[in-house]
């Protein structure tokens, strides 16, 4: 990948009903070339929504990929990549650090009717899971708009298992959270 290829990363950090959003520009060379915050709702259903603001804000038409942190954010608040691929009209990556057998027993604990029926339709919509091995490390990777998602995870991952991009977007998330908790 060449150095000057930059992918946003966006983590989140949750406290209360609100959860912060980082978004941050990292060249594949590491260098940090941007960052915005936004916010969604802990347990609301506007992840996707907030992504897509997000990304508008940031205004990076250089950006070539978006790798998020997850699937579900803020206890449960779904990315849908589909929706966050037609709107951004780039490769669209969800990571994931921890082996899962999925989400479905998981939202039919904390959600019933139609809580739980539209978070299971846009669970359903998602594409399934990947395993990478990345510097040794094992990763789950969600694509949509590539054929190659190690490749892009790689490319990102100068040393350790988390993409440089995802690192620097949950450090900010954090600090941006505890800014607004301290305000």
């Amino acid at each position: 990948m060449k150095p000057a290829t930059r992918a946003v990363g966006v983590a989140e950090s949750a406290r209360g009903e609100r959860s912060t959003l980082a978004a941050a520009v990292v060249r594949a060379d590491q260098a940090l070339d941007g960052l915005e915050f936004g916010q969604c709702t802990v347990g609301g259903l506007d992840a996707t929504d907030s992504v897509c603001a997000l990304l508008s804000r940031l205004d990076r038409p250089d950006v070539q990929y978006l790798l998020l942190a997850g699937i579900a954010p803020a206890w449960f608040n779904l990315f849908d990549l589909h929706r966050i691929h037609e709107q951004f009209g780039r490769p669209v990556l969800s990571v994931s650090f921890e082996s899962s057998p999925g989400l479905d027993t998981a939202l039919a604990r904390e959600f019933d009717g139609a809580q739980l029926a539209e978070r299971r339709a846009i669970y359903e919509r998602q594409p399934p899971r990947t395993e990478l091995s990345v510097n040794g490390e094992r990763l789950w990777v969600r694509a949509v708009g590539t054929d190659d998602p190690g490749r892009i995870v790689r490319g990102f991952t100068p040393t350790g298992g988390r993409p440089e991009p995802l690192r620097v977007a949950r450090v900010a998330a954090r600090a941006g959270r505890r800014f607004q908790t301290d305000s």
